[in-house]
């Protein structure tokens, strides 16, 4: 048959209890050395017997660092736990806060848009009248600061036009004048131009030596006197007495 399950109670035979934290001592010790090889682990035992006597071990790293690495992480989570609920207490209170801070406002709202009257009184209907009215002073106040504004900067352009314009008739003015000293001096070439064209025209083109130096080499050839040659063109007795002689 095998082992029984061992009760696990306080032994009360004092030779028994030493023996068996011995053996167990033991035991305790070279499960931690495995460990620590094993999952190449940081390990730290501490052991004291029912008289006082200590009992240690620790992996190469020392007792001392490995305590004191201890002694940081045990503190880091005291504050962190200690801050999260130090911080959900006080979000808790700050929610309490800002919701009372909307209540009051949607509150405010509702009566600034003239509902959920019938429960104020007739203090509270006064402040709010006040403050209405103080509202609508500081409109009406920004909206007349903003038409002036406006109409000075509509003036500001009507004069920047109204320049523009003048420098503009200014400049049309001198054109104006310009051209007008031009004229005079163009306009008697222009009718000299006209006269002489004119008398161009009317003046006929008269072709006289021409046919009578022809017909006077005609006769030469045909041994007859040349018979005095007809003008082509009309001409005065006085021109055509010439011509025969």
């Amino acid at each position: 048959m095998g082992r029984g399950r061992v009760q696990l109670k306080r032994i009360e035979n004092k030779i028994n209890r030493q023996v068996t934290f011995s053996k167990r001592r033991s035991g305790l010790l070279k499960k931690a050395h495995e460990i620590s090889i094993l999952c190449d682990a940081e390990v730290a035992l501490i052991v004291f017997s029912t008289k006082g006597k200590l009992f240690e071990y620790s992996t190469d790293s020392g007792m001392d660092k490995i305590l004191e690495r201890y002694e940081r992480y045990s503190y880091a989570e005291r504050e962190l736990a200690g801050t999260d609920s130090e911080s959900q207490g006080n979000w808790s209170l700050e929610y309490v806060k800002l919701k009372a801070k909307i209540e009051i406002l949607q509150k405010n709202q509702r009566h600034y848009n003239g509902e959920d009257l019938e429960n104020m009184s007739l203090k509270e209907l006064q402040n709010l009248e006040q403050q209405l009215d103080s509202a609508l002073k500081q409109i009406r106040a920004r909206k007349n600061q903003l038409m002036h504004e406006s109409i000075s900067e509509l003036q500001k352009k009507e004069r920047a036009l109204t320049e523009q314009n003048n420098q503009l008739g200014k400049k049309l003015k001198e054109k104006e004048k310009e051209l007008a000293q031009q004229t005079p001096w163009e306009q008697p070439n222009q009718g000299q131009n006209s006269s002489s064209m004119l008398i161009s025209q009317t003046l006929p083109s008269l072709n006289i030596g021409v046919n009578y130096e022809a017909r006077s080499t005609r006769a030469e050839e045909e041994g007859t006197r040349p018979q005095p040659a007809r003008p082509t063109t009309l001409m005065p007795p006085w021109m055509l007495r010439h011509v025969n002689e």
